[in-house]
């Protein structure tokens, strides 16, 4: 629609397979195989439910009559009952025992659940491939010397690849936590108005293992270990909170990488791909902008906000159950899944495509090294006799002449060439540029990455091997 707003996120960012995810038909297709559920974990228990009802529902579970359901919500102002409607005048024979001793919350609260958590492990897919287009990148470039910063200035050198674990590390630490949010997934279940399961006490005529059996099964039809053990009326919306921190963590990681980025684009060292017929500006043709780092960055930044909305709101709620989580958690929670899918589409086509440029970072690195490298410098002229405290005052003095030289006049760092044609040093200008060969300030960064590598990043790619997959298609 042309004359309607869009969210942005949905129509230019997310994934089709994200999207899917948070769609009315997965949204009311799950409702009816819950109902389903419901009603086959019931017949099991022992009421008077037929098999021939619960095979009509199975018939109608994706010919979801809309049109029926919207027409009713519109009348009765309720979503849930509105679409009971349209279900048992599909289904007739079931109409009678739909939803039966169940709240809104039944079909509500619990297909919120098991979006979330398919939602999660697309998400936690998308994360592996990240870390394996990151893990090639650093196995590639795990030698080549290059200045580490402090504070954005120039600090003892580390290697482009020994950078890249910084980033995959984050990304481990995050898909650890999808892991164990992962692991304690469970449903609401089937607890009824104020989470008393009163209305099924009654259904199993007081059976309180009924009632506990109840919850069981459509657990394990829906996929999952188990419900929560109580609750009122809603799952504990502290779970909307537990869900988005983790992909807060997320954001936050790709948000170090995005930045990290961007300033090496500045520097020109490392850039993001950019395409043939891409345009960097509308006034400026020759720029490369960071356009993908930057997007990063942004909806990163948004995630990471929106993280309070479901803090809030589990902070807030009364009692068994109020209303004022409902209009929040429905745009709070999608939009937060579908912007994460949105930043990890963009890292992973970005990390995939990263262009390094050697001689760029070789004669930026060749500019700041002699200052680095004038205690190596002054240690050697003192084996070969020379005063310590007289050539650090040398030392000194030349450094200040050559920064002069590189801040104040644009030339190059001459520290080297200062040195050597003071006979006091005792060192040939070639003895001095063997002294500053970039691997030798290095330390153990090639070998901090190949262990890295081997012991961190590839028993989780082996192990995680099936979930490694393709580029997703950049939109805009």
């Amino acid at each position: 629609m042309k004359d309607s707003y869009v969210s942005p996120i949905n129509s230019r960012y997310a994934s089709k397979e994200m999207k899917y995810l948070f769609s009315p038909d997965k949204k009311f297709t799950t409702w009816r195989k819950l109902w389903i559920a419901l009603a086959e974990s019931e017949r099991e228990l022992g009421l008077d439910i037929s098999e021939e009802q619960i095979a009509q529902m199975r018939e109608y579970i994706f010919d979801i009559n809309y049109d029926t359901a919207e027409a009713k919500e519109k009348e009765i102002r309720h979503d849930v009952m509105s679409h009971i409607f349209a279900y048992g005048e599909q289904c007739p024979l079931a109409k009678p025992i739909i939803h039966l001793g169940a709240t809104s919350c039944y079909v509500g609260d619990n297909t919120d659940i098991i979006i979330m958590t398919e939602a999660l492990r697309l998400i936690h897919k998308r994360l592996v491939s990240v870390i394996s287009a990151l893990s090639d990148f650093a196995e590639k470039y795990k030698d080549l010397p290059t200045l580490a910063f402090t504070h954005f200035q120039p600090a003892q050198p580390t290697t482009v690849g020994k950078r890249a674990t910084l980033w995959i590390q984050d990304l481990l630490m995050d898909l650890e936590t999808i892991d164990e949010q992962l692991k304690k997934a469970k449903l609401l279940g089937s607890k009824g108005t104020t989470g008393t399961q009163a209305s099924f006490l009654e259904l199993f005529e007081g059976n309180h293992e009924k009632c506990k059996a109840l919850d069981k099964k459509i657990a394990e039809k829906m996929g999952f270990d188990g419900c929560f053990a109580v609750s009122g009326q809603t799952y504990p919306r502290k779970l909307d909170y537990q869900m988005l921190s983790v992909l807060s963590g997320i954001a936050q990681s790709a948000y170090k990488f995005s930045n990290d980025l961007r300033l090496l684009q500045h520097l020109k060292q490392v850039e993001e791909p950019f395409e043939k017929n891409q345009v960097g500006s509308s006034a400026m043709a020759y720029k490369r902008n960071p356009m993908r780092s930057e997007r990063i960055s942004s909806l990163a930044r948004y995630v990471i906000v929106d993280a309070l909305n479901p803090a809030i709101t589990a902070s807030t709620q009364w009692f068994e159950r109020t209303l004022d989580d409902s209009a929040n958690k429905r745009i709070s929670v999608p939009e937060a899944f579908l912007a994460v899918d949105a930043i990890l589409c963009l890292y992973k086509n970005v990390a995939s495509g990263l262009v390094v440029y050697p001689k760029v970072i070789n004669r930026q690195f060749m500019q700041e090294i002699p200052f680095m490298a004038t205690e190596n410098i002054m240690m050697d002229a003192v084996k070969r006799g020379g005063d310590r405290q007289e050539l650090h005052e040398k030392i000194r003095r030349y450094s200040m002449q050559a920064a002069k030289r590189v801040k104040e006049d644009g030339e190059e760092n001459n520290l080297p060439e200062l040195i050597a044609n003071d006979s006091a040093f005792g060192i040939s200008l070639p003895e001095i540029y063997e002294l500053l060969k970039p691997e030798k300030f290095v330390g153990r960064s090639k070998e901090q990455t190949e262990e890295f590598l081997e012991t961190c990043a590839a028993p989780i790619l082996e192990k995680y091997s099936i979930e490694i997959g393709e580029d997703v298609e950049i939109t805009v």
